[in-house]
C-alpha cells in the first residue's frame, strides 16, 4: 500500500502525531501484558464459548485496508471495499441458493445483532401491525430488536430436541397476528438448528414470511449433505426460498470481530431503506452500501478481510467446508465418549459442534454444583492442564423431555457445554474427555 499511497507524492507526517519509540515500545509491553487477560480462545483447552482467532489470510485483508482506513458507508469513502463487499455478499448469497445479483439485495454489518435488526425491520415495514414468532430457544436479540422497533415478538414453544414446535406454530399462524417467521439454523445455546423446510411450508400457508437467523450456524450449508460427519441438509436447503437469511461471518467464517451480513431474497426491499444525504452519495450513480443499511460508518477493512479468506478457502465443501467438518466429528465423538461414560449423561445430541453435558447425579441443585465446580477447577489449573468449558441453565422440565431422570430439588440449574468449533478440537477429543472426568 505504501506505493500506491506514495503516487500522490510524498506528505511528511504532522509532528503533533509523533511519539517517542521508547514509549511506544514500553506502552505495546504494557499491553501485551494487559491482554494476558484472556483465555486460550486459540488452543483446543479452550472448549467453552463460540471464540476463536480469525484466519491470518483474514488479519493480512483486514490490516492492508486498514492502512487505508476505508468506510463502506459510501462509495465516497471507499470504492475498492465496497466492490469487495458487494462481492462477498454475492459469494454468500449463491451459498445460500438465492437468485445472482442483482435479484437479491444485502450488506455486511458490524454483527449478527445488527443483521437481525435490519431483517426484523423489513418484517416491520412489510407486515404493519403484524408480530414476529420465533422459537423459545432462539437467541434473544430478538425480542431485544422486536422491542426496540416496537413491535410483538411471540415466544414458540421447544421440542425436546430445542427446535421449533410445528404444532404449536400451525396454531399461532392460524390466529392471523404474526406477519415473519424467523427460523434459526444453529441456536447459540444448545447449535439446535429449526426444520426450515417445514416451517416454510407452515409459514406459506398462511401468507406469513419466513427470516432465518443462521448468524451461527449458516456456514454449515457447506457440509449440510446428510452424510455422517456432515449435517442434515434439508433445512438448509430450505433457505434459498426464505425471504431474509443472516450469517456472521465473524464465528465460522474466520473473520475478526465484528463481520455480521443480512441478505434479501426481494432486491425490492430496498425501498424501506431510503434516505438522502447533503455530503455524502456524491461521487457515483451506482448502489451505495449505505443506501441499503441502517448502520451508517462500516470499516471497509471487514469487506477486504472476508474477500482474501474466501478467495483462499472459497465458499465450497472442499474448501471453507473442510474447516468446518473437524469441529462436526469432534462433536460426534465427545458426543459418543459421553454416552459410553458412568460419571456423564449427554443433555441431547449435538446437531452442529456444540456439545451439552451433564454430571450423573441425582438431583438438579447436585448436577448445578457440581458443573459449577467443574468449570472452575477446569480453569484454575496452570495454563498446560487447564481445561475451559461453559455452563448452560436448564429447568425441571428440559431434562425431563430429554429423559433424565434428575430430581428437579430447586427450579433452575447449570449443567456443562463446550463448542468445538475449532479444527483443531477433533484430535483433542480423547485428552479433553479425559481431562474432564478427571475433574469431576
Amino acid at each position: 500500500m505504501a506505493a500506491w499511497m506514495n503516487e500522490y507524492g510524498d506528505v511528511a507526517a504532522h509532528p503533533s502525531q509523533d511519539v517517542d519509540l521508547d514509549a511506544l515500545a514500553a506502552a505495546a509491553a504494557d499491553l501485551r501484558s494487559r491482554l494476558r487477560d484472556n483465555y486460550p480462545f486459540h488452543h483446543p483447552r479452550y472448549a467453552a464459548q463460540m471464540l476463536k482467532p480469525p484466519h491470518p489470510a483474514a488479519v493480512i485483508g483486514y490490516v492492508t485496508a486498514m492502512l487505508v482506513n476505508p468506510n463502506n458507508h459510501a462509495l465516497d469513502g471507499g470504492p475498492a471495499t465496497a466492490a469487495l463487499e458487494k462481492d462477498v455478499v454475492a459469494q454468500l448469497a449463491a451459498m445460500f441458493g438465492f437468485p445472482e445479483a442483482p435479484r437479491h439485495l444485502g450488506h455486511l454489518t458490524s454483527s449478527g445483532t445488527i443483521a437481525n435488526l435490519e431483517a426484523l425491520f423489513v418484517a416491520r415495514e412489510t407486515h404493519p401491525g403484524k408480530a414476529i414468532a420465533h422459537s423459545a430457544d432462539a437467541h434473544y436479540t430478538h425480542a431485544r430488536m422486536a422491542h426496540l422497533l416496537g413491535i410483538e415478538s411471540v415466544a414458540v414453544p421447544s421440542t425436546a430436541d430445542g427446535t421449533m414446535d410445528l404444532d404449536a406454530l400451525e396454531a399461532l399462524l392460524g390466529a392471523g397476528r404474526v406477519g415473519t417467521v424467523v427460523a434459526t439454523a444453529g441456536s447459540t445455546g444448545l447449535g439446535a438448528v429449526d426444520p426450515v423446510h417445514e416451517i416454510l411450508a407452515i409459514a406459506r400457508r398462511h401468507g406469513v414470511r419466513v427470516h432465518v437467523d443462521a448468524a451461527y450456524g449458516g456456514f454449515f450449508r457447506l457440509i449440510a449433505d446428510d452424510r455422517p460427519d456432515g449435517i442434515a441438509a434439508a433445512p438448509f436447503l430450505a433457505i434459498s426460498d426464505c425471504d431474509s437469511v443472516v450469517i456472521d461471518p465473524h464465528k465460522h467464517g474466520l473473520q475478526p470481530y465484528g463481520c455480521g451480513a443480512v441478505i434479501f431474497r426481494d432486491p425490492g426491499v430496498a425501498q424501506h431503506y431510503l434516505h438522502d444525504s447533503p455530503y455524502t452519495y456524491f461521487t457515483s450513480d451506482d448502489l451505495h452500501l449505505g443506501e441499503i443499511s441502517i448502520e451508517c460508518s462500516r470499516a471497509g477493512a471487514a469487506a477486504a478481510a472476508l474477500w482474501l479468506t474466501l478467495r483462499l478457502l472459497p465458499l465450497t465443501p472442499d474448501g471453507l467446508g473442510a474447516v468446518l467438518r473437524p469441529g462436526r466429528r469432534a462433536a460426534l465423538d465427545w458426543a459418543r465418549r459421553i454416552e459410553e461414560s458412568d460419571e456423564l449423561r449427554l443433555f441431547q445430541p449435538p446437531q452442529l459442534d456444540i456439545v451439552t453435558y451433564l454430571p450423573a447425579r441425582d438431583r438438579l441443585s447436585e448436577v448445578d454444583a457440581v458443573s459449577a465446580a467443574v468449570m472452575a477447577a477446569g480453569m484454575a489449573r496452570p495454563p498446560a492442564d487447564s481445561l475451559f468449558l461453559a455452563t448452560y441453565g436448564v429447568d425441571a422440565a428440559a431434562l425431563a423431555a430429554r429423559g433424565h431422570p434428575v430430581e428437579a430439588d430447586v427450579p433452575t440449574g447449570r449443567i456443562l457445554r463446550s463448542v468445538l468449533m475449532k479444527p483443531e478440537s477433533e484430535a483433542a477429543v480423547p485428552w479433553l474427555h479425559e481431562q474432564l472426568l478427571g475433574l469431576l
